[in-house]
């Protein structure tokens, strides 16, 4: 034997038990070769969208899931919540005064600085700049926040262990169609936990459908353009049916016997008639003769303990931005405020927000007694509310709309 290979068989030799097996043992072909099938038998349908091979293998090579992901289904392991903080803050909690006051003082200055193009946005597509703004607020605090996750490796593995496979399947093949026609590059495409996008947070099926060259250099860039991001925002606002010179909302003093079980986006009247029946705006503001005409429904965010709003068209536009209604009232609100309004006129009350178990067990009750048809997903919305607000009704108990631990506890007994 030559001396050289003498010479490896006893550093051989001589290495710990461990690393001496680890070194025979053959390397793994991939860290889940589940997920590396699957991929593949994407292949066909990322074809059918004109997705190259060279593009394909560039995006999956490589590719492994995010388990730290939340809301996985992985057999095992409890499935993980976000805790989204539109549907686990109270009002009081989302909607600070001192949040809003400092977003509406940088809106303000934005509001001048991007002045030319977001009266271009408002004259193309009729929808304000104060709103287009608050939405780049709430969405990436005007374009400031770094997005945390690779969009491919998100949407890839929500698709693959997600609780709305389809869906996001879908996503992930648009996004490599993304890729494909050269949008943005792989390291460029930032997301967050749920594949949303660029500085207005799109998803690759909104980009397709909302996405604008607003700058005129031939590419439709919502991450580092501000002009495309802006534009994008307001095209998809009219695309779900913005309607133009009406407010998103209009704040109410709603009077002692006000029924909070109406507070449902399908128990409508036109404003005047809403304030003929003794609800009152606030700040006492003048209410046209156009808003006067508005269908609008009543929205009771804490149920009777905080403020009211009446709400057209326009609110839930919004809301299919972000279906929360907190969500709606931040960034409406902070419009407002961007365009000189003042804050709430009633205050949020301190109410405390039960937790989404707690809120199912009750969605649930409340589905059995007929008194809720929608999802059981633990979020106190609109038809949870009014639901809770009959139940309540029928049970003789004080009706306010609210779900508290009383409450659950007598909807157990």
């Amino acid at each position: 034997m030559a001396a050289s290979g003498l010479r490896r068989l006893v550093s051989i030799a001589g290495l710990a038990p461990a690393m001496l097996l680890l070194l025979l043992m053959p390397c793994p072909a991939s860290a889940d070769p589940a997920f590396d099938r699957w991929l593949e038998s994407l292949w066909p349908r990322a074809q059918s969208l004109g997705v190259t091979r060279t593009t394909f293998e560039a995006a999956t090579g490589g590719l492994e899931p995010d388990l730290k992901l939340p809301e996985l289904v992985i057999p095992g392991r409890p499935e993980t919540q976000r805790g989204q903080a539109e549907f686990v803050l109270t009002p009081t909690g989302y909607l600070k005064e001192s949040t809003l006051a400092a977003l509406a003082g940088q809106g303000r200055r934005l509001l001048n600085a991007h002045r030319g193009t977001l009266a271009s946005i408002e004259k193309t597509y009729g929808v304000p700049g104060p709103v287009v703004l608050a939405i780049w607020a709430r969405e990436t605090a005007f374009g400031a926040d770094k997005l945390p996750y690779t969009a491919i490796r998100t949407l890839a593995t929500q698709a693959y262990l997600g609780r709305r496979k389809e869906m996001f399947t879908q996503e992930f093949l648009l996004a490599l169609k993304l890729l494909e026609e050269e949008h943005v590059a792989l390291a460029g495409m930032r997301s967050s936990w749920a594949g949303a996008m660029g500085q207005p947070q799109f998803m690759p099926s909104d980009f397709f459908k909302y996405a604008v060259d607003f700058d005129g250099d031939g590419k439709r860039d919502i991450w580092n353009s501000v002009p495309d991001a802006l534009a994008s925002i307001g095209h998809q606002l009219a695309g779900k049916g913005w309607v133009t010179g009406q407010p998103w909302a209009i704040e109410v003093r709603a009077p002692k016997e006000a029924d909070c079980t109406q507070g449902r986006p399908d128990v409508t009247m036109p404003v005047g008639e809403w304030l003929r029946r003794g609800f009152a705006p606030a700040y006492d503001r003048r209410i046209s003769a156009g808003e006067r005409a508005m269908e609008a429904s009543l929205l009771q965010p804490e149920g009777t303990y905080g403020p009211a709003f009446l709400t057209p068209k326009n609110y839930f536009v919004l809301k299919d931005y972000n279906f929360s209604d907190l969500y709606v009232l931040f960034v409406g609100h902070l419009a407002d405020r961007i365009a000189g309004g003042k804050s709430f006129e009633t205050r949020w009350s301190k109410t405390e927000q039960l937790r989404t178990a707690q809120v199912e067990a009750m969605q649930q009750v409340l589905t059995t007694k007929k008194f809720y048809d929608d999802k059981i997903d633990g979020k106190a919305g609109m038809l949870t509310r009014t639901a809770l607000g009959a139940y309540q009704k029928a049970n003789g108990l004080k009706v306010d709309c609210w779900p508290t631990p009383e409450l659950l506890t007598h909807m157990r007994r």
